[in-house]
């Protein structure tokens, strides 16, 4: 069973990551509805740990599209995901433990105040970037064309959370040896 939701888990990820490059690549050959519906079926699937959070952002995706347009619910699947990335970081910072302390008590168990205190900014920056990266994707989703839409959610936005990924641990690394 357990290998099952693996691999589950495995190619919603992987589908999830191709979304800009499928819509790229099927769009003019499914149309927007089919795309659509998958995308919302991804939102909703994807991130099971805020159910309430993603079938909202999934049922505005299918509200945007069924009102405005299709295609522009389509390309709002990142803006989608970032809203609800957003919103679990930002709402774990007012209720319960911090998202990204509760990362580091998987390694840490007994993490100190500082660590709790660092891991707690982290929780904030993360936020920011989930602010700054969706309006992007929002402007690119109303405004760019394909190929910029495409470049944006499905190269450029990857390689800015590795960024966020080496620079936090570049900096925890830093904060943690002893000074010289």
């Amino acid at each position: 069973m357990r290998t099952r939701t693996v691999s589950a888990k495995a190619v919603t990820i992987g589908l999830s990551l191709a979304w800009p490059f499928a819509v790229w690549g099927l769009s003019g050959i499914l149309g927007p509805w089919p795309l659509l519906l998958t995308g919302c079926a991804l939102v909703a699937w994807r991130l099971p740990q805020a159910r309430g959070l993603a079938a909202f952002a999934a049922l505005t995706l299918l509200a945007l599209g069924l009102t405005v347009d299709a295609e522009l619910g389509v390309r709002g699947y990142p803006v989608a995901v970032n809203a609800v990335l957003l919103a679990t970081f930002a709402l774990s910072l007012w209720r319960g433990m911090p998202v990204v302390e509760r990362l580091a008590r998987l390694q840490e168990p007994n993490l100190p105040p500082a660590g709790v205190r660092y891991t707690r900014v982290v929780t904030q920056v993360w936020c920011l970037f989930f602010v700054v990266n969706g309006t992007i994707a929002a402007w690119t989703a109303a405004y760019a064309d394909l190929d910029v839409w495409t470049l944006y959610n499905g190269v450029i936005s990857y390689v800015l959370i590795a960024l966020m990924f080496a620079g936090e641990w570049l900096c925890r690394r830093r904060l943690r040896s002893p000074p010289p």
